[in-house]
C-alpha cells in the first residue's frame, strides 16, 4: 500500500456501519440469502448519506430479526411481530430519525399481521423491509402465510393447504403508499428498492424474495441456495418503460419486480398528527 493511500477499511461502507469486531460470525446457514439483504442494505445507508446517530433499525423475532444485530447504528430488536409497533413509537417521539424495520413473512404477517395493516393505513414514514423466504427457518420450517399452494413445511407434510397472502397487494390495499418487490439474486435493483423507498415520505414496504435452502429447499427438493437463485432469476420480470404490471403478469412469471404502487399525495402520520398538536395548542381544533 502506498504510504498516502486510504485503508480500505476507511473506503467501504460495510466497514463503517457494521459490528465486525464484536457479533461475527453471524448465525445464518452459509448462502442465505440474508447476507445479500444486509449488504445492499448497508449500501443504502450510504447512498443516503445516512449517519449512525440518527437511523435507527428495528426488528422482531427470526432469521431476518437478526439484521439489525450486526449493524453499528441505533437498533431495537423487538419481540415477534411487534417490531412496526416499537417503530411507530421511535418515530412519533423524533420524526426526524430514519427509521428502517426489518421483518421476515412470519414476523410481519403472522404474529405481526395486525400491525402490518395499520402501519400501512397510517401510512407513517417508516421503510418495511420484509425478507420472504416462504417459511419460518429459525423455528423448524413451519408454513408461513405466503407459502405457496401445495408446499411442504413441517407442519404442512402433505402439502401446504391455506391459500399464501401476496404481501405486495396485502400492504397495498391497506394504504402503504409505497409498494416495491425485488430479490436477493437482483442484487443492485434489491439496493435500489431499498433507496427509493428511504427517499419515499410516508409507508414504504420492499418485499425482498429470498432463499431458505435449508429449511424450505430441503423440504421441497428445490435444491441447494445456488439452484434457488437461479430459479429467481429465471421466474422473475423486471417492470420498465416497455414493461408495466399487466404485461408483466401476461409473462406467467412468478416474480413482477420493481415499484409496484407509489402514491405522492397522501398525508403522512407523522406531519398529519404535528398539525393537530399545534391547532390544539392554538385553540383552532
Amino acid at each position: 500500500m502506498a504510504e498516502n493511500s486510504t485503508p480500505i477499511e476507511k473506503t467501504k461502507p460495510f466497514h463503517e456501519w457494521l459490528r465486525a469486531k464484536k457479533n461475527f460470525p453471524h448465525v445464518w446457514c452459509p448462502g442465505c440469502g440474508l447476507g445479500v439483504v444486509l449488504g445492499a442494505s448497508i449500501r443504502a445507508f450510504d447512498k443516503m448519506g445516512y449517519k449512525k446517530n440518527e437511523t435507527v433499525l428495528v426488528s422482531g423475532i427470526g432469521c431476518t430479526g437478526r439484521i439489525p444485530v450486526y449493524v453499528d447504528c441505533n437498533t431495537l430488536h423487538t419481540t415477534h411481530g411487534r417490531a412496526l409497533t416499537f417503530a411507530t413509537g421511535i418515530k412519533l417521539a423524533n420524526p426526524d430519525l430514519k427509521v428502517i424495520v426489518f421483518m421476515g413473512d412470519g414476523d410481519a404477517l403472522a404474529i405481526g399481521g395486525n400491525h402490518f395493516i395499520h402501519a400501512a393505513r397510517r401510512n407513517i414514514d417508516l421503510t418495511a423491509i420484509v425478507v420472504n423466504n416462504y417459511i419460518y427457518g429459525m423455528t423448524g420450517g413451519q408454513h408461513s402465510p405466503t407459502t405457496p399452494l401445495g408446499m411442504r413445511a413441517s407442519t404442512a407434510i402433505y402439502g401446504n393447504m391455506e391459500p399464501p397472502f401476496d404481501a405486495c397487494a396485502l400492504v397495498q390495499a391497506a394504504g402503504a403508499t409505497f409498494v416495491a418487490r425485488t430479490t436477493v439474486f437482483h442484487t443492485l435493483h434489491m439496493e435500489k428498492m431499498i433507496v427509493q423507498g428511504m427517499q419515499h415520505k410516508g409507508f414504504s414496504m420492499i418485499e425482498i424474495i429470498s432463499n431458505c435452502h435449508t429449511a424450505y429447499g430441503r423440504l421441497n427438493k428445490l435444491g441447494d441456495h445456488i439452484d434457488m437463485l437461479k430459479a429467481m432469476r429465471d421466474n422473475s420480470i423486471m417492470l420498465g418503460p416497455k414493461v408495466d404490471q399487466e404485461k408483466a403478469r401476461e409473462t406467467g412469471k412468478t416474480y413482477v419486480l420493481g415499484v409496484l404502487h407509489e402514491d405522492t399525495q397522501r398525508p403522512e402520520y407523522c406531519d398529519a398528527y404535528e398539525e393537530l398538536v399545534v391547532a390544539k395548542a392554538r385553540g383552532s381544533a
